[in-house]
């Protein structure tokens, strides 16, 4: 039977999907031994924007994050998933050189290397910054729709990755937008144009197709795909590792993973989403509109609050059909991170105002200029990008020089002379104020499930609002926990 091997994306892109980046390192700590002789072909942990989430709220050491998960994952290498560091900004390279280094130097061994534009030269000088620190770069190929990703696009993409020697290639699906007839067409594409380079598949299931279209992957020529493990898997997230490697059983694939093992990291993973009312990842029903607007779930959710602060919650299906309309002006941009973000804000606007591009953020401005892809220039409507730019704030914010700076120079600016390469990098992502009180807070230690029945069954009982004492006794032990934390 072919073997088909399955990289994991729980502990990354499914609590990215569905819990926010609200997973601690704690709660990843009990399950990382079981996920690592679960015979995952890699481990995806992070991305750049859970450095800052793990500093400003989860008031974390990201760092000691993935020092603590590689003393426990010794046999599968830990991945991270990274477009640019700065998401917003623009990436200075000593700094994007020196996250690298670090990123090596505490276990990551591979990395997913995204361009939200799929641009050749991104891919290379993020792809060669990972491998100058040894990390084995994987270029992510992003699906799309619109006008211009026809089916020559992606075979030229596919070359350009080829280009490059990555350890491999990612068909990249993060709105879910694939239907099996697509991957039916797109696979074979791509691999024909792959020079041998192995191809992994990574779709979401935000339409309710991911798990077919990852089937549909396999019998085409695919033989690695990404999968979540549930409470983490469907919805936003990717396809459940046990409905992939179930149903590529009944194909007679063999599935290259200890699915029946992992049940209790799925069981781990659901106690905590129940106890923290975090959500729990289920099927969704097909929406035939998300090909139309393909704004990303979590953009939906963004745009109904920014609505909502005006008043105009109901005019969302506005914002959306004028989503569609933006990103045409915008010349067809990949509805990812941060230029879905830049569609779906300016979509707002303009149904808030009730003119398109009367009222601009500097992001969008800054995006006209090219900053955040130079593609822009080329591809927007000539007439919508002199509307944004025939404005005093275009002028000034096109003035403002942008040195590219030494790690030395970085280092000085932000008075970081005494720092160590691990608080400069942090310093130059987040406030000094959040990176004090993140080291201030309690040190990391696991989080407790079904590991540990007492203790479990103690916190639990803590929960309940009607619960004024807890009480536990054996022979020589007696334990009361009061409402108001005293101890007896």
């Amino acid at each position: 039977m072919t073997k088909i091997a399955f990289v994991d994306t729980t502990l990354r892109d499914g609590h990215q999907s569905l819990w926010a980046e609200r997973m601690t390192t704690g709660m990843m700590l009990p399950v990382a031994e079981q996920l690592d002789y679960a015979g995952f072909d890699a481990i995806e942990l992070l991305s750049p924007s859970h450095l800052s989430k793990c500093v400003v709220e989860l008031r974390e050491d990201p760092f000691e994050r993935i020092r603590m998960m590689a003393q426990r994952i010794r046999n599968t290498p830990l991945r991270l998933n990274a477009g640019g560091l700065n998401l917003f900004g623009v990436d200075q390279p000593a700094m994007y050189q020196l996250f690298w280094n670090l990123m090596a130097a505490n276990g990551v061994r591979e990395t997913r290397i995204s361009d939200s534009w799929n641009n050749p030269a991104i891919w290379k000088a993020r792809a060669s910054a990972a491998r100058n620190a040894g990390v084995a770069p994987i270029i992510n190929v992003t699906y799309s729709i619109s006008p211009r990703h026809t089916d020559d696009y992606y075979a030229q993409c596919t070359r350009n990755a080829v280009q490059l020697a990555p350890y491999r290639i990612c068909l990249k699906d993060p709105g879910g937008l694939l239907t099996p007839e697509r991957t039916r067409t797109l696979v074979p594409l791509m691999l024909a144009h792959s020079q041998g380079i192995p191809i992994e598949f990574h779709s979401h299931c935000s339409t309710g197709l991911g798990p077919l279209c990852c089937l549909e992957a396999v019998q085409q020529g695919i033989r690695i795909v990404n999968t979540a493990i549930p409470p983490l898997a469907d919805d936003a997230s990717l396809p459940s590792v046990f409905n992939v490697a179930k149903n590529l059983r009944a194909l007679y694939y063999d599935a290259a993973i200890d699915d029946e093992s992992l049940r209790p990291v799925a069981k781990h993973f659901t106690i905590i989403a129940q106890r923290e009312g975090f959500p729990i990842g289920a099927p969704v029903e097909y929406d035939q509109a998300q090909y139309r607007h393909q704004v990303p779930g979590g953009m939906i959710s963004n745009l109904s609050h920014q609505l909502r602060q005006v008043g105009s919650e109901d005019r969302l299906q506005m914002a959306l059909e004028e989503a569609v309309h933006v990103r045409a002006d915008f010349g067809y941009p990949i509805m990812v991170t941060p230029l879905s973000q830049f569609v779906g804000s300016q979509a707002a606007i303009n149904v808030m105002v009730g003119e398109r591009y009367k009222q601009v953020t500097d992001q969008i401005i800054l995006y006209a200029l090219g900053y955040h892809g130079k593609d822009a220039i080329g591809l927007m409507d000539p007439e919508v990008r002199a509307k944004i730019l025939d404005r005093p704030r275009a002028r000034e914010l096109e003035a403002v020089e942008r040195p590219v700076l030494s790690l030395s120079e970085i280092r000085r600016d932000l008075g970081g002379e005494q720092l160590s390469d691990e608080d400069l990098l942090l310093r130059w992502l987040v406030r000094k104020e959040d990176i004090a009180a993140m080291r201030a807070a309690p040190s990391i230690t696991p989080y407790l499930t079904d590991t540990a029945p007492l203790e479990t069954l103690v916190l639990d009982l803590a929960q309940l609002t009607d619960v004024e004492m807890v009480q536990v006794s054996k022979p020589g032990f007696n334990l009361t926990l009061r409402r108001n934390l005293s101890v007896a």
